[in-house]
C-alpha cells in the first residue's frame, strides 16, 4: 500500500534533526529570503512613521493613532483578499500593482500631513495605503510550504521567519524614528515608501520560487476561502491579542520616550522589544519540540498575557526595558506556533490566504490598540496606554483556552495504490 505523501522536499537534506543550517541549505531558498527580507522591511516603519508624522503636525497623539488605526484596519481588511487573488493569480500579479499603489498612496498621505489637510483627508488617504501594504511575511511562508511539504522543517522555517520578521521589527522603528526625529517628520513614510517599491519589484522578480496557480478545473477544491476553516478563526482571535501588543506599545512607548523628554528613546525601547521577540524565535526554532503545537500555543499564550499585564506597572526607562524584553520573548512562541498550526488546519491551496488573515488580524488588533492608547495618552494619565496590551492579550487568552478543541489538525484523505502499480495524486499537507 502506496501514499502520496511523502517525509521530505526534494530540495532538502536530510538530517536527524531540524535545524537552521538544514533549513538554510533548501534548495533554492536564498533565491526569495534576500528579496523578501528587503521587501518587509517597510513593514515594520509603516505605523510609528505615521504615528510621528502626524502627532508633529497635528500635536495629538489620539489623531495620529487614529490616523495609523485606519491604515491598520485597511491593511487588515484587504490583506487576507490580497492573499487569495495571490493563490488564485501567482504572487508576482499581486505584487507588482501593489508596491505602485503603496507608493503612490504613501507620498499622498505625507504631503496630506505636511500641507496641514484636515484629519478626515488623513484618513481617506490612509486607506488605501493600509490596502496596498504588499503581504511579504505571507507570500515567503507560503513559498516555505511549497518547499518542505511535510517536512519536520516546517516548524523551524516558521521559527526563521518570525525572526525574520522581529529582526525588521529591532532595524524599522529605530530607523524610523531616527529618520523622524533627526531628519524631518515625513522622512520615515518617504523612506518606507521607496523602500517598499525597490524591495517589492525585487521579490517579485523571483518567479521561480512562487507557488503554483492551481489548474483552473479544480479551483472550487484549491480555492475554498481558508476562513472557513474553525482552527483559523480562532487564531486569529489570538493574533488579534498580538496586535494589541504591537499597537498599544508602539503609541505608549512613543508617548513615554515623550514625557521625559527623550523622544529618540522610543526607538531603542521598542527595538529592545522586537529583540526579545527575535532572540525567542530563534530558541523556540532550534529546538525539538516533543509537545503537539496546540498546547503550546496556550501555554506560550498565557505566558504572553502574564508578562503584558506588567507593562502598566514599569516606571522607569531601565524596568520599562526589562519589562518590555520580557514581553517580546512570550510573543515569539505564540506567534511561531500559530503559524505552524496553519500547515495543518488549512488545505495547500489556501494557506497564503490563511498567512494573510493572520498577518491581518495583527494589523486589525494593532489598530484597535493604537487608536484606544493614543486615547488614553490624551485623556488620562501617562502610561494609561500600557493597559491595552494587558487586556488585549487577556481577553483573547480567555478564547483560546475556550475554543482550543478547534484547533485539531483536519483530516486528510490520502489516495492509497491498489495493485495497479500506479496512483492518482491527491494534495495533502
Amino acid at each position: 500500500m502506496a501514499s502520496t505523501v511523502t517525509s521530505e522536499s526534494p530540495g532538502t537534506p536530510v538530517s536527524s534533526r531540524p535545524g537552521y543550517g538544514q533549513l538554510l541549505r533548501t534548495r533554492g531558498a536564498w533565491t526569495f529570503l534576500l528579496p523578501g527580507f528587503a521587501a518587509r522591511q517597510p513593514f515594520a516603519m509603516l505605523t510609528i512613521s505615521i504615528v510621528l508624522l502626524v502627532q508633529h503636525t497635528t500635536g495629538s497623539y489620539g489623531a495620529a493613532g487614529a490616523v495609523a488605526a485606519v491604515t491598520g484596519v485597511s491593511l487588515a481588511l484587504f490583506a487576507p483578499f490580497t492573499g487569495r487573488l495571490a493563490d488564485r493569480h501567482g504572487q508576482r500579479a499581486v505584487l507588482l500593482p501593489g508596491v505602485l499603489v503603496h507608493t503612490l498612496a504613501g507620498l499622498s498621505l505625507t504631503a496630506l500631513a505636511l500641507s496641514d489637510a484636515p484629519l478626515w483627508a488623513l484618513f481617506v488617504a490612509a486607506v488605501p495605503t493600509g490596502a496596498s501594504v504588499p503581504q511579504i511575511g505571507p507570500m515567503v511562508r507560503a513559498r516555505w510550504g511549497v518547499k518542505l511539504q511535510d517536512s519536520p522543517l516546517m516548524t523551524t522555517a516558521a521559527a526563521f521567519e518570525s525572526v525574520t520578521d522581529e529582526l525588521t521589527f529591532v532595524f524599522g522603528p529605530l530607523l524610523a524614528t531616527a529618520l523622524c526625529t533627526a531628519v524631518d517628520p515625513a522622512a520615515g513614510l518617504l523612506t518606507e515608501a521607496a523602500l517598499t517599491l525597490v524591495g517589492g519589484l525585487l521579490f517579485a522578480a523571483q518567479r521561480g520560487t512562487q507557488p503554483a496557480v492551481a489548474l483552473k478545473g479544480h479551483a472550487r477544491v484549491k480555492h475554498a476561502s481558508a476562513l472557513s476553516v474553525p482552527g483559523v478563526r480562532v487564531l486569529i482571535v489570538a493574533f488579534l491579542g498580538i496586535g494589541a501588543v504591537f499597537g498599544g506599545m508602539q503609541v505608549s512607548l512613543a508617548a513615554f520616550s515623550e514625557s521625559i523628554g527623550e523622544p529618540g528613546l522610543n526607538g531603542v525601547l521598542y527595538g529592545t522589544f522586537a529583540a526579545g521577540n527575535m532572540l525567542s524565535g530563534v530558541v523556540c526554532g532550534a529546538i525539538a519540540w516533543k509537545v503537539a503545537p496546540r498546547r503550546r500555543l496556550v501555554v506560550a499564550y498565557a505566558a504572553l498575557g502574564l508578562a503584558a499585564s506588567g507593562l502598566w506597572a514599569a516606571q522607569s526607562v531601565v524596568v520599562l526595558a526589562g519589562v518590555g524584553l520580557l514581553v517580546g520573548v512570550c510573543i515569539a512562541p505564540a506567534l511561531i506556533t500559530g503559524y505552524t498550526l496553519v500547515d495543518g488546519l488549512v488545505p495547500a491551496g489556501a494557506r497564503t490566504e490563511a498567512f494573510t488573515w493572520l498577518t491581518g488580524a495583527v494589523a486589525l488588533g494593532q489598530a484597535a490598540a493604537v487608536t484606544v492608547a493614543g486615547q488614553m495618552e490624551d485623556r488620562l494619565w501617562d502610561g494609561a496606554g500600557f493597559l491595552v496590551p494587558m487586556g488585549g492579550t487577556l481577553l483573547a487568552l480567555a478564547t483560546l483556552v475556550t475554543l482550543r478543541s478547534r484547533l485539531s489538525p483536519r483530516v486528510v484523505s490520502r489516495t492509497v495504490a491498489r495493485g495497479v502499480g500506479h496512483r492518482v495524486p491527491v494534495a495533502v499537507d
